[in-house]
């Protein structure tokens, strides 16, 4: 066995292909090595993902996931004014999990809108309903409501998904937001969250929201925020599915 001992391997030209190995021989990489690469791609030349060099991925090619949720971005939001995902491209179905959402401002409500392919300034019209259920910790209040005060008709605010949020050291928001096929440029785009939430009676928020972004363009961008002051603390996960 031969061996080449080296610290760099290139092409002759730039952008020109380089070939480890021929047809039929395994190119092996040693035990306890590293390959750092931050885009890998198949024979055919197609894009199996790209990572950022932080580990966050994009361009993840839909047939790695195998029907399973892929986790595609982590931001922790530290005094961020609002967290944006983009390349909503890939999959049918993306998930956005917030863990533990922190506001620097009292009885803030936690919120989302999108962008347009075109589009700018996350004010997509919306249509939505929610429901949230309450219990207090006194039992003095235990009910099942409508909320209309932020459900929108063909309105271009951002959607509330969780409310009144308690600014006290030990509470936070924390829940999940669905949004089905945002690149379809037939159909519009259906969304629904769950959310759980402190409000300072103290009181128990669990809230349902569903609808749709009235728009038949693809959607490029997602705005995760409060309603008013920052997100002094939190993590924010989105996943792709199928």
């Amino acid at each position: 066995m031969s061996k080449v001992y080296t610290d760099t391997v290139t092409s002759t030209e730039a952008s020109q292909d380089l070939t480890l190995g021929g047809s039929g021989d395994n190119v092996i990489v040693t035990a306890g090595a590293t390959l750092k690469t931050n885009t890998v791609k198949d024979s055919g030349g197609n894009t199996l993902w790209t990572s950022d060099g932080s580990g966050n991925l994009s361009s993840v090619n839909a047939g790695l996931a195998g029907g399973n949720m892929v986790l595609l971005s982590t931001q922790t939001a530290s005094g961020a004014s609002s967290v944006s995902f983009t390349d909503l491209t890939g999959y049918k179905i993306f998930k956005w999990v917030w863990i533990n959402c922190h506001p620097s401002i009292q009885d803030a409500a936690f919120q989302f809108q999108v962008n347009a392919s075109g589009q700018t300034g996350y004010n997509e019209t919306i249509t939505s309903t929610t429901f949230n259920a309450r219990h207090s910790e006194s039992d003095a209040t235990a009910d099942l409501i409508q909320r209309t005060d932020i459900d929108q008709a063909q309105g271009t605010s951002f959607q509330t998904i969780s409310v009144d949020q308690n600014f006290a050291n030990d509470e936070c928001t924390s829940g999940e937001l669905f949004l089905f096929n945002p690149a379809s440029t037939t159909y519009v785009k259906h969304f629904y969250a769950t959310a759980n939430g402190i409000q300072d009676t103290p009181l128990f928020n669990n809230l349902r929201t569903g609808g749709y972004i009235n728009t038949t363009a693809a959607i490029i961008e997602l705005s995760l925020k409060f309603s008013s002051g920052n997100v002094d603390d939190g993590t924010i996960k989105m996943y792709g599915l199928g």
